[in-house]
Order: C-alpha cells, then sequence, then structure tokens
C-alpha cells in the first residue's frame, strides 16, 4: 500500500489522519505474506530445534544458519538486486526482523546483522563499497556488526574517544580505542564503528582481519545468551582511506539516522515477541486446571489475556503505520545516486519522532506481556524448562537496546520542539490558537447517533488538545529552558505515544469496518474501546502533573478546568469488553483481532 501523501513527521499531533493513509497488516501483498511464511517456517524449522544448542553459543551453528537464511532471500531484503540483494520494498526487511522476534538469540544476531551491522553500507555507501561488502552480507557468507558505545559514553553516543589519525602516506586511518557490548562482536567479520577525526565524528567499515582490530571476551549476560556481547578494540589499527563511510566529519549523520532504523525494527521484534508470550499464556491457561476448570476460565486470568493482546494490537498497529511512512519516504529515493546518502538521511530522519514512539511502546508492552506469561504460568514460568522463562529474561535489555527509553522519551520531544521552531510543524501558532478558543470548547460526549468507534475518535482529537494546552504552556513557562525539565519532557512523551497508539488502533479498526463489516472487525472495535478508555484517564493524569510542576493556586485551577474539559471521559463497561476480547484469544489459542 502507498500512502498518498508525503506527511511531515509528528504532524500527527495537529492534523487529522484518514484511515486509508495509514499501512495495516490488512494491506499486505501477496509478497509480503509470502516473506512472513518464508521468514516463520525458517525460524519454526531451523531455529526453534536448535534453541538449546544456540543459547549456549554455538557459534558455527548461527553462521550456518545465517547463510541459510541468506540462501532464502531473507538477508538481502530492500536491496538492491546488482548488489545480491531481492530489490523489495522496505516493508519487506521490517516484517522479516519482527519474525525474528520468535528466534530467541538467534533473533538478535540476524536482526543485528541485516539491520545496523548492514544498512549503514547499504544507505550510505558509496558503489565501492557496496559491490565489495553487501553481497556476501546479504549472502551470510559475512556477518556483520555495529561498533558505536564505548565504556564511558552509554547513552550519549556521540561522546566518541576513539580517535582516527590519517597515516603519513594517507593510505590508512590509524584508529585507537574500544567499543563496548557489541552484538555479533565475536565473531563479525564486517563492523561498522564511529572514531573522531580532527574530532568530527566519522563512520568507518573495518574488517575483523585488519591489523590491530580484536574482540574482547564474552560478557556473561541475563538473557539473550546465545548472541555474541564483546568489546571490539582497535590498537593501531589500520583502516584504508577509501573505507570512511559517507563523508568525514558527517558520521553523527549515519549513527542517528541508522539508529532510528533500528528503533523501528526492533519495535517489529517486540511485536512478534509479545505474540509469542501470548500464545504461550494461552495455551498453559487453557490446560491449566484449578479448583475444577481451566484457568483460562477465570476472570482475572481473562483480564491479563485480554490486556495482553489489546495492548499488542496498538503496538501492531504502530508498527507497521510507522513502518509505511518511512517505506514510502525511502521508496522514492533513487539509491544509485551520489547523493543517495544524504537523500536517506533527510527521509529517514523526518520520521525520527515516530521511531522513538514506537520503540518505546513497542518494548514496553513485551515488558508487560512476558511479566503477564510468567505470571500467569505461576511457578512454572520461574523454571527453565518453560519458555517464558527465557521470553523473560530475553526481553529486558530491548528497553536499553537503540538508545534506553528513557532517552528516546526526552528525543521523541527534542524532534517535536525543534521542528516547531522551525515552523516545520506549527504547534506554537495551534498550541495559541486553542489558548483562544478555550472558553467556549465543550466536553465530547457519546451519542445514538455515533458509528462504533466515533466516540473514540472525538476523544481522541481531544487528546491531542490537550498535548497542544500543556506543550504549549511548558514551551512558554520554561522557554529555551525545557531541556532541563526532563520530568516535563518525560509527561509530555508518554502523552504523545498514548495519542499516537490511541489513533494508530482507531484508524486500523475504522479501515477494518469500512472494509469487511462491523461484526467481522468487533475484537478491533472492542480493543480501541478498551483502549482509549484507560489512555484518556493516563493523558490525564500525566498532563496533570505538568500543570502541576508550572502553576499553583488560581492559574493552576484554571489550566486545570481547562483540561477537564479536554479529557472529560464516559467510561465503557471495560469489564465485558475484555471478556469478549479474551474469549477471542482463548477461541484461537493466538493473537487474533
Amino acid at each position: 500500500m502507498q500512502v498518498q501523501e508525503i506527511k511531515k513527521g509528528a504532524s500527527f499531533l495537529i492534523e487529522d489522519v484518514l484511515p486509508n493513509e495509514i499501512l495495516t497488516p490488512e494491506d499486505f501483498t501477496d509478497e509480503h505474506k509470502m516473506i512472513i511464511k518464508t521468514t516463520k517456517d525458517f525460524v519454526r524449522n531451523e531455529v526453534h530445534p536448535n534453541l538449546e544448542q544456540l543459547e549456549h553459543k554455538d557459534f558455527e551453528l548461527t553462521r550456518q544458519l545465517t547463510r541459510m537464511a541468506g540462501d532464502l532471500g531473507l538477508l538481502g531484503a530492500g536491496i538492491e538486486e546488482q548488489y545480491g540483494g531481492t530489490g523489495t520494498d522496505t516493508i519487506a526487511p521490517l516484517l522479516i526482523t519482527a519474525q525474528l522476534g520468535r528466534a530467541g538469540s538467534f533473533g538478535l544476531t540476524m536482526g543485528c546483522h541485516l539491520g545496523i551491522g548492514m544498512l549503514p553500507i547499504v544507505y550510505f555507501g558509496n558503489k565501492a563499497q557496496k559491490q565489495k561488502y553487501i553481497p556476501d552480507l546479504a549472502s551470510g557468507e559475512r556477518i556483520g556488526a555495529y561498533a558505536l558505545t564505548e565504556p564511558l559514553s552509554g547513552s550519549d553516543a556521540l561522546s566518541l574517544r576513539t580517535k582516527a589519525v590519517l597515516s603519513d602516506d594517507g593510505k590508512y586511518y590509524v584508529l585507537n580505542g574500544e567499543k563496548q557490548f557489541i552484538t555479533n562482536g565475536g565473531f563479525a567479520d564486517t563492523i561498522i564503528t564511529y572514531a573522531r577525526v580532527d574530532d568530527k565524528v566519522t563512520a568507518f567499515i573495518v574488517e575483523k582481519g585488519f591489523e590491530g582490530v580484536s574482540s574482547g571476551p564474552e560478557e556473561k549476560k541475563m538473557g539473550i545468551r546465545g548472541s555474541s556481547t564483546t568489546s571490539i578494540v582497535f590498537q593501531d589499527a589500520n583502516v584504508p582511506v577509501e573505507n570512511v563511510l559517507f563523508d568525514i566529519g558527517r558520521g553523527h549523520v549515519v549513527a542517528l539516522n541508522i539508529l532510528n532504523v533500528g528503533r523501528l525494527k526492533l519495535a517489529g521484534a517486540c511485536v512478534e515477541g509479545s505474540k509469542l508470550a501470548l500464545e504461550q499464556s494461552v495455551t498453559y491457561a487453557k490446560s491449566r486446571e484449578q479448583f475444577g476448570s481451566p484457568i483460562c476460565q477465570f476472570g482475572l486470568i481473562k483480564q491479563k489475556l485480554a490486556d495482553m493482546a489489546l495492548n499488542l494490537y496498538m503496538a501492531e498497529s504502530m508498527f507497521y503505520r510507522a513502518g509505511g511512512l518511512v517505506d514510502q519516504i525511502l521508496s522514492d529515493i533513487d539509491m544509485s545516486a551520489e547523493d543517495s546518502g544524504t537523500q536517506s538521511a533527510k527521509g529517514i530522519s523526518e520520521y525520527a519522532t515516530e521511531c522513538s514512539i514506537t520503540k518505546v511502546f513497542c518494548s514496553e508492552v513485551l515488558a508487560s506481556a512476558s511479566d503477564e506469561a510468567v505470571q500467569i504460568h505461576g511457578g512454572y514460568g520461574f523454571i527453565e524448562e518453560y519458555l517464558v522463562e527465557r521470553i523473560y529474561r530475553d526481553n529486558r535489555i530491548n528497553r536499553i537496546f537503540e538508545g534506553t527509553n528513557e532517552i528516546n522519551r526526552l528525543t521523541i520531544l527534542d524532534w517535536i520542539m525543534r521542528k516547531a521552531l522551525k515552523n516545520e510543524l506549527p504547534l506554537f501558532d495551534m498550541a495559541k490558537k486553542l489558548s483562544n478558543e478555550l472558553l467556549t470548547i465543550e466536553a465530547v460526549f457519546p451519542s445514538l447517533e455515533d458509528g462504533p468507534l466515533e466516540y473514540q475518535r472525538k476523544l481522541v482529537g481531544m487528546a491531542k488538545k490537550a498535548f497542544l494546552l500543556v506543550a504549549g504552556a511548558a514551551a512558554q513557562k520554561y522557554g529555551l529552558k525545557l531541556p532541563d525539565e526532563q520530568e516535563v519532557l518525560g509527561y509530555l512523551s508518554d502523552i504523545t505515544i498514548e495519542i499516537y497508539a490511541m489513533e494508530s488502533g482507531l484508524l486500523r479498526a475504522i479501515k477494518s469496518v469500512e472494509s469487511v463489516g462491523v461484526e467481522e472487525s468487533q475484537t478491533k472495535i472492542d480493543m480501541v474501546r478498551v483502549y482509549v478508555n484507560d489512555a484518556m484517564k493516563r493523558i490525564d493524569d500525566y498532563a496533570s502533573q505538568v500543570l502541576a510542576a508550572m502553576e499553583s493556586g488560581d492559574m493552576l485551577y484554571i489550566q486545570l478546568g481547562a483540561l477537564r474539559k479536554l479529557s472529560n471521559l464516559i467510561p465503557i463497561n471495560s469489564i465485558d469488553a475484555r471478556r469478549r476480547i479474551a474469549d477471542r484469544i482463548i477461541e484461537a489459542e493466538s493473537y487474533a483481532c
């Protein structure tokens, strides 16, 4: 599916979005469905039978499976055919990476390889670099890694200490420094890394066989134990000048935009990981009997299954919506053009907000799903024999990967405010207009004439106004010091995330109603109604805390009064709706909407 118009990043906060403007799983082409099936079959038939062996770091088996994935075309999706790829759209690699969320540690290994380990060359490499490296990466003969993090940098990713100095003969850059927590670090053949050239952050393609390149011992980790995680050490490492990636001093452009893509791909893996947790939970709950009944018939277990499913529905809707935006903007780029790297950077960065939103939400949905999966299993969920024990351990890293969720929350508002200051997003104008209308704005209520989701659509509109109210007030209160108010930024980000989640699920459900009717869309309708019901309460709480941090006395009462009109809610019978959702999941024995 192609979105009809290129949307500005974060414009969903101030614009109405139509259902036909977003990509949903229901829009997948036959080719997309075949890619999903191929990846699912590979994971089920080749990876799952070897999970225990892979968990014990059988890296030769890891290489063998990676080459097998390459033979199936799973590593070349989204890459030009002239470089050994399959020439598909950018949705295809998202579908593949998502299915790898079911593949345990191997999913991380392969996901890193075909994502951040390869894409810097795909998007920012010159023709010679693409011809030299991509065919072997796309076949699985070479395995890629991405080495950005340093021992003292952490979330401050660009505070690099690794240095690169041009050799006297001008043929090499000599790198000295250390990278830490590098996925695939123990066996990667090709490493994308970053160093300072005359204090300018620059990206390099490094081969493991280069003189002066070595890896440290394997880290002993809480989860994802079957993946390789080591340090990478550069000790007078000679890297040919032709291996500078993109331009000297523009490594930050490569790093930040590849992280955006990495966040989106990680979100997809979290979606499928959440489905696996739900499947394990419902299967166990149907077979486990207590007090004479399967525990899946108990109200509080149904509530857990329903919440896992409806949160997953929102996460999946957000992921493919954001993926559709990125796919459309990148599909217009001529990757053979000399300035393809600059075009790619501009295109990817347009949706930095959506990528961060989706990463945060989906990783936190998986965290909740894996926790509830253990709870539903009871004591058995704590035993290694049961898959949910590993799912619980493995998922924890996702809120740290690709920028911690705290950093991503700050990034969300940073990008929004940057766009607003440049007037690329008329946020402040809209906030000012809203302030002039507050006295006349009325709360919204459900009506007998409304369609099945009309009230929820009105509530999403009011949530956007609530964001404008508090974001405008915060910008006016703190001015240029707003970045110092991290707690305020965190709450504003949470409101933004909730709006994107509500609207994504809502638009998908409306699109379904228009396509197959109300009856076939009933589970989606129930999910949206429950989520919006709960999310509006959370938004009211987040907004109230921001206002209370900025004002007191009469001014606070006035602002809270305005907020109450915007966040006013007539609650639904969420207990019955959750029971219907749970019954649907129990019947299907898997995620179903």
